[in-house]
């Protein structure tokens, strides 16, 4: 997932960029954990969040929402891995020894790392080259639905105005939103705005539509409420949505130009497990995409356009995609 829109046109195009598979991309496959998340850094490299030896399973979380594996302590590899986008090398690991249950992550304009953790019930901006966080949101191993607390956070869109969204997530199905310095300034959905969510999964912001899309996964749809970023004209107001029959159950979105890109996961037999592009504006699914995905969990955009990138959650993987009509 990435911050914001990527600085592409896609008014002038006749059908939208098809993504299509760079064949043998990494040279060498990664024995990576759970890969959760997948973010784009200021050189254009992507960069993963993964579990490392830690899994996700029935006896993680107890019925309270509370983590029940805090006594095996962080995970001890490092979780964020930066691979060259040329051929996957890793170029750098870190963040070794701080996370719980990793999923989301992106890095805004200003390379500073978003992260959250559905363990610790926390979202963290980590400033470049910083090991502590400098923005610490939700209380740690505190699950809660109040204004200061998170429950299983999942996703972090931060706009070019330094504005913060965090999907809040599995437990609240609410989205959040912050000002540069982490004040909560905006609850979605809030009076009268009705819009009932279910496990916001991911998040994309469309700054120039003033939308900020979200995969509703389990409501099997993507919706598209206004931002307020330059005013909170239109706050409220009935989301663009998109849900269609095959479109299963959304695990990730990606802005591109005037477009959205989405993956779906594993929903029933009859529906594929693939790739979506949409047109949020006329609130239709335009192109389906993709190799026979398993588990695809997250996806990001290069800045410019030219590559993106699909994770999955097993098999343990990155896919890279070139774009052309």
């Amino acid at each position: 997932m990435q911050a914001a829109v990527a600085p592409v046109d896609t008014s002038h195009l006749d059908s939208p960029p098809k993504p299509k598979v760079v064949d043998g991309w990494p040279k060498v496959q990664h024995a990576f954990g759970q890969v959760t998340a997948v973010t784009i850094d200021l050189q254009g490299n992507p960069v993963i969040f993964h579990r490392g030896s830690r899994t996700w399973t029935a006896e993680s979380f107890n019925e309270s929402n509370h983590y029940q594996l805090v006594a095996e302590g962080p995970i001890p590899e490092a979780t964020i891995v930066t691979l060259a986008a040329a051929d996957g090398a890793v170029l750098a690991e870190r963040g070794a020894g701080i996370f719980y249950l990793p999923h989301g992550l992106t890095i805004d304009r200003g390379g500073n790392m978003w992260l959250t953790d559905v363990a610790l019930h926390q979202a963290f901006k980590f400033m470049p080259g910083r090991d502590y966080p400098s923005i610490t949101l939700g209380h740690r191993f505190e699950p809660g639905a109040s204004r200061s607390h998170l429950c299983k956070p999942t996703a972090v869109a931060v706009a070019s105005t330094g504005e913060i969204f965090v999907a809040d997530g599995y437990c609240n199905s609410r989205l959040l939103k912050y000002n540069a310095a982490g004040r909560l300034i905006r609850t979605i959905p809030q009076p009268p705005e009705f819009l009932s969510l279910q496990v916001p999964h991911g998040l994309t912001l469309l700054e120039h539509l003033d939308m900020v899309c979200v995969a509703d996964r389990e409501n099997m749809r993507v919706v598209c409420p206004r931002a307020g970023l330059q005013t909170s004209h239109g706050e409220g107001e009935q989301a663009a949505t998109i849900q269609e029959p095959d479109l299963g159950r959304v695990f990730a979105v990606a802005a591109y130009g005037d477009l959205v890109y989405a993956v779906n996961g594993p929903t029933s037999p009859m529906i594929p497990v693939r790739g979506f592009t949409i047109d949020p504006r006329s609130e239709t699914i335009i192109d389906h995409w993709g190799p026979p995905f398993e588990n695809p969990h997250a996806i990001a955009f290069c800045p410019n356009g030219s590559a993106m990138y699909v994770t999955e959650i097993g098999p343990n993987r990155v896919w890279k995609f070139s774009l052309g009509n």
